[in-house]
């Protein structure tokens, strides 16, 4: 009776250790977690207003969401998760008008553009609600 009694309550607590969240095992491995589209400032340099998809693509890879129902957006986003747990998130929109690029929004944007691309994303925008008006 004695050992199945002091086998009920190691198992009981080797169960409940395992359930904690907050103890950490010495010695064990974690990995930088990255999902996403890598977006540095130097490929967002590159962008110029005027340049097709295709340029685009090329440029800063195949888009992780196009907007179904607004295909002049293309959504790029990256987000690591270290080993200590510390999160980054990078965003950035691109915007077309006439399957040319009139805009750029987000955590990066064109440092040498001569116009200011968020202006121009704004009036892309603008330009999309002025068409689903009409």
């Amino acid at each position: 009776m004695r050992a199945a009694t002091s086998t009920l309550l190691a198992f009981l607590f080797t169960a409940l250790l395992a359930g904690c969240s907050s103890f950490k095992f010495p010695g064990v491995h974690k990995i930088d977690v990255q999902q996403g589209n890598i977006i540095t400032q130097e490929m967002v340099n590159q962008l110029k207003p005027g340049m097709s998809r295709s340029q685009v693509r090329y440029v800063m890879g195949t888009p992780l969401i196009v907007d179904t129902f607004n295909q002049d957006r293309w959504d790029y986003f990256y987000s690591l998760v270290d080993k200590d747990e510390n999160e980054v998130r990078e965003k950035v929109s691109i915007y077309f008008q006439d399957n040319k690029l009139v805009g750029i929004k987000g955590d990066y944007v064109p440092v040498s553009a001569s116009t200011n691309p968020l202006e121009s994303a704004e009036s892309a925008e603008s330009a999309e609600s002025a068409e689903t008006v009409e």
